[in-house]
């Protein structure tokens, strides 16, 4: 094989067909720009989860009873899921949310199919209160690309709200890739039936009968078909209510079915206002509706908010925005999609021409600096034909690798075009030294692409989380390896076996001067390495037996941190805080930040969260959604801006409340089971047990340096109202518990129990009781909960009223409650440090019998990936020899270079030393990467000295002549890939915070890898083929002292 691809192979065939070829490129010109236009445009490759996860409503129930009645049976039916690995359950109040995990690369729309079927079963013992379950696959794209806020200081909130529903939201519907605009906030218009229990057992009515009355008497019933002779007519029972007087006055029926000639006006008032609110929306200090634009899966996030943009833009244009409405933006993604993609840009075009600068330096030539120029864009539209056909899209991840690839494509093109310019300088200029010239690294440019393909094609293979986000990454690279093997065999020789330069310039005069001083130093440092080929292998053992310990104990994180300047801060006060009292806590929050420089907008929820059309509601609670200026327009980073906050924030002194500040993550990646950077969970059965045992962690946990934010899931709860009934008073009184249920719902927040439609809108009918008469535990005892022999039978009758605290929420895990103790680390902290610690003070914490403690947090996903980083090394360095091994039909040589690989690891321990960066999956990525590319020096100066070797001359003379040729190409292809990195190792702006640390160990490990193939690969060659050659020279006296006894 080695001796074919000697022999020039497509190279030759390239200069001899310079047309073919050149309309062969652009033809690859145009079908690379047709891939550009079409290539979508996202933050980060497209990740699908294995989660599939179902959400059920049913306002006002308890967290106690949503667990018993809802999350309970969710998890028995869900849990059977086939494939399904986790089952991870919430308990709120009126909320019920159940999360089934899967392995990665499991098929996760069967697994959806399959759960959908479960739930259907599920529905059959669950309540038939509920509001319809919702079930869907985690996807990041459903993160809304951009949420405005609109307001107006005209409009009554109800006004607003029905603009924004009814009218606002579905302009954006039917644009290209939009798949919902959600609105959420805001107060919606709702028709309250306020019943006077007085008059109503008077006349003989309970709650229920009203509940049924409203129910039963509002609703068209199809009556089937009529047969007119040659004609047939659909009939239907119009009983559907109009308008809010039919609800007034709707008859009411006594026992016997008989009209009492009483109206519903006679017993309730009919009040058509707002539901009562219990959340408010502001942004920048003004309240508002908050309106979501979700993309569709495969669309352009950039392309999906430049639509809703010129759509605004169009309304704008055609007075169908009111002069009252007002829209401000609080979160476009776009903005930083468009940031981050434009420093990969900038960072892979200056890249090149820092790159083509080197080129142009060591040539000396514009021509052939040229020709180099063309071979660069021309590789990357090869790249984007691929991206094209296999899905991806244009984001960080892809960007990164083009830029990363840089380098890498010079690399190839450098070695032919200089060695085809080494024998036009020596007076080879004819078509068959050309080809000569060319067949000479031929070889070389083979072996070293396919090492860089054996380094990376493992990564391809692997799954879970670090699958979802590099695999897009090296498929890119690999795409631009392949582009520039094809270019450096095809349009480098072809172009460059035409130029010709009879006159050297003084570039090139001083570059050949100072290449000929270098080389002769060289020649003569290699001579004496020779004489001591063990002396630099001594030398750099134990460098590397300094360096390797960096690796291994330097601070672990999973992913790095990429600074969005997104800040959530989460209040919570104490249980029962009325919605005004959090509110005014919340507008001093507000006041604080809006007066900092560096804040963009702050979006303020008091009372709950809004995501979407999804609501939840705490009257203690209230979040912030702070948005910062882009990263180069503040002098602070989003953890600083944290800190300095937090210290503002201490000072304002608000007793009773709990301010807990975080930098947001990645949008829609999560590499742990819980929500923050650490997650203790105890798993049992009692709440009680588990809240004394969450107090205890907390408590042992507080003093551990590096956390922030440390909680445990049952220190928010609420005081709850607690009816106990007492069953025989009340099975004497004929009073049902379903009844008293429903009295207690409709003194507190009512229940809906019937709708109208109204102009094509539905709106809400809440029967009540009116809500001044229970203002205390006593009060409720007043609630009508049945008549016995036309006397009204009270609560107080029949069950006691007492407050108890109950959890706000209630997790499970695998179908078992758990308590989870969180936190967040600090800027400067590692996971497995503190979980050392944290181990440390747990280790004799007492748990009862029945009760396990566990990490739920990323540590496990830590561990898995660095073991998982280790092993793709150590898969990547057997490729690489393997590879080696059949193109050189040998195992000496292919170890000889092999052998450079380990050392390179001084130069990356330096790298990560000096910029301080923690060791990361991206690092893991660099060093696999690094483990194909360093070889690739050591390839191009053994395949050298082989040729020298071939030519006759001894083997010193052969390493010294061999290294004095390659000493040119070896400084301008790692020159050209290391300067080509540098813009990404700097990494300036938003986004560059991914690929940093893989670009710091490229270019770090590949500098001091350079040293190590000038100084170390010819004492490693001299030593290993000294002890082949005694071996055989050794076998052979064997075998001539074994033959000559037989001759005599």
């Amino acid at each position: 094989m080695q001796q074919r691809f000697r022999k020039g192979g497509l190279a030759a065939w390239s200069i001899r067909h310079p047309i073919g070829v050149i309309m062969l490129a652009l033809t690859v010109v145009v079908l690379g720009l047709g891939s550009l236009q079409r290539l979508g445009i996202n933050l980060l490759p497209d990740l699908i989860y294995p989660e599939v996860r179902v959400r059920i409503s049913d306002s006002g129930v308890p967290a106690r009873i949503m667990e018993d009645r809802v999350t309970r049976q969710l998890e028995e039916q869900l849990a059977i899921t086939e494939g399904a690995i986790q089952v991870q359950s919430s308990s709120s109040e009126g909320s019920s949310s159940v999360d089934l995990s899967f392995p990665y690369g499991h098929d996760i729309d069967l697994a959806l199919r399959d759960a959908s079927t479960r739930l259907d079963r599920a529905k059959r013992f669950l309540p038939d209160s509920i509001d319809p379950p919702v079930i869907y696959k985690r996807d990041p794209s459903q993160i809304p690309v951009l949420e405005m806020v609109v307001s107006s200081i005209d409009r009554d909130p109800v006004a607003l709200r029905n603009w924004v529903d009814y009218t606002f939201a579905k302009w954006f519907l039917n644009l290209p890739g939009v798949a919902a605009a959600e609105v959420g906030g805001g107060l919606t218009r709702e028709i309250q039936v306020v019943v006077d229990q007085d008059r109503l057992s008077a006349f003989g009515f309970t709650i229920e009968d009203i509940s049924t009355l409203l129910e039963n008497e509002n609703q068209d019933s199809p009556g089937g078909s009529l047969q007119t002779g040659s004609r047939e007519l659909s009939a239907r029972t119009l009983g559907r209510f109009q308008n809010v007087q039919d609800v007034s006055a709707l008859p009411l029926w006594n026992n016997n079915q008989t009209d009492t000639g009483l109206r519903l006006q006679d017993v309730a008032q009919v009040i058509d206002k707002n539901a009562d609110e219990k959340l408010r929306i502001r942004l920048n200090g003004i309240p508002g509706i908050k309106m979501s634009i979700q993309k569709q899966p495969a669309a352009n996030s950039v392309a999906v908010v430049d639509a809703v943009k010129q759509r605004l833009d169009w309304l704008r244009a055609q007075n169908l925005i009111p002069p009252d409405i007002h829209l401000d933006a609080v979160g476009d993604q776009s903005t930083y999609v468009r940031h981050a993609l434009r420093n990969a840009a900038m960072a892979a075009t200056s890249g090149a021409a820092l790159a083509m600068l080197v080129v142009f330096l060591f040539l000396g030539s514009l021509r052939r600096t040229l020709i180099i120029g063309t071979a660069i864009p021309l590789a990357i539209l090869v790249t984007f034909v691929i991206m094209d056909l296999g899905g991806l899209s244009l984001n960080i991840m892809t960007l990164g690798g083009l830029a990363l690839g840089i380098g890498l494509l010079v690399d190839n093109t450098i070695v032919m075009l200089e060695n085809i310019s080494r024998h036009q300088r020596l007076g080879e200029t004819d078509l068959d030294t050309q080809v000569a010239a060319a067949a000479e690294v031929n070889s070389a440019i083979v072996a070293s692409t396919s090492t860089n393909l054996a380094a990376v094609l493992p990564f391809l293979f692997i799954g879970g989380l670090v699958g979802l986000l590099f695999r897009e990454l090296i498929v890119t690279i690999s795409a631009a390896i392949v582009a520039s093997l094809f270019v450096a065999l095809t349009l480098v020789p072809a172009l460059g076996a035409r130029v010709h330069q009879s006159r050297r310039n003084l570039l090139q005069r001083t570059m050949d001067g100072l290449m000929a001083v270098l080389q002769s130093a060289y020649s003569s440092l290699t001579r004496l390495i020779l004489r001591m080929p063990w002396l630099p292998v001594l030398i750099l053992l134990p460098l590397m037996y300094v360096a390797t310990p960096l690796l291994i104990e330097g601070k672990q994180i999973f992913l790095p941190n990429m600074d969005e300047g997104e800040i959530s801060i989460r209040l919570t006060g104490e249980s029962g805080t009325r919605l005004d009292e959090t509110d005014d806590y919340m507008i001093q929050l507000e006041n604080l930040f809006l007066a900092q420089p560096d804040v963009l907008t702050v979006f303020t929820s008091s009372g709950g969260r809004v995501f979407g059309r999804s609501e939840r509601q705490a009257g203690n609670t209230g979040s912030l959604d702070i948005k910062l200026v882009a990263l180069n327009q503040r002098n602070r980073s989003s953890e600083q801006w944290v800190k300095d906050m937090q210290k503002e924030v201490d000072k304002m002194q608000l007793t009773g409340q709990q301010i807990r500040m975080r930098v947001r993550g990645i949008r829609g990646v999560r590499v742990s089971s819980g929500d923050d950077d650490l997650s203790i969970r105890v798993q049992g059965a009692n709440i009680e047990i588990l809240t004394e045992l969450g107090n205890q962690i907390v408590n042992r946990l507080r003093d551990i340096k590096g956390l922030k934010n440390l909680k445990h899931s049952y220190e928010e709860t609420r005081n709850e109202v607690s009816v106990n009934i007492d069953r025989q008073r009340a099975a004497d009184q004929g009073v049902r518990v379903s009844d008293i249920g429903l009295g207690l719902r409709a003194a507190l927040d009512g229940l809906v129990v019937s709708n109208f439609i109204e102009e094509d809108r539905q709106v809400d009918i809440r029967l009540r009781l009116p809500r001044t008469g229970f203002r205390s535990p006593d009060d409720l005892g007043n609630i009508l909960v049945g008549l016995k022999q036309g006397q009204p039978i009270r609560l107080r009758e029949v069950a006691s009223v007492s407050f108890n605290p109950a959890p706000d929420s209630i997790l499970r895990d695998n179908q078992l409650r758990i308590v989870e103790v969180t936190a967040s680390l600090t800027g400067d902290s590692s996971i497995e440090q503190v979980m050392l610690q944290v181990n440390k003070q747990l280790a004799d914490l007492p748990l009862p019998d029945g009760y396990n403690r566990y990490d739920g947090g990323e540590l496990k996903t830590l561990q898995q990936g660095r073991q998982m980083g280790l092993v793709l090394l150590a898969l990547a360095l057997f490729l690489v020899f393997v590879v080696m091994a059949v193109q050189y039909e040998s195992l000496l040589n292919p170890l000889v270079i092999l052998l450079s690989v380990p050392f390179s690891i001084v130069g990356v321990a330096a790298g990560i030393y000096w910029t301080a960066i923690p060791i990361s999956m991206p690092v893991w990525l660099g060093l696999i990467m690094l483990a194909g590319i360093v070889v690739n020096n050591a390839i191009v100066m053994v395949e050298q000295i082989e040729i020298e070797r071939d030519q006759g001359l001894e083997m010193v003379e052969a390493i010294v002549e061999g290294a004095r040729l390659r000493l040119r190409p070896i400084l301008m292809t790692t020159l050209t890939t290391v300067v080509g990195m540098i813009p990404l190792a700097v990494g300036f702006g938003e986004g560059s915070e991914m690929l940093q640390p893989l670009a710091v160990v490229i270019v770090s490990g590949l500098s001091f890898s350079m040293l190590v193939t000038l100084i170390l690969i010819p004492s490693i060659y001299r030593l290993l083929h000294i002890f082949r050659d005694k071996k055989k020279a050794n076998a052979m006296t064997v075998d001539a002292n074994v033959m000559q006894p037989q001759s005599k």
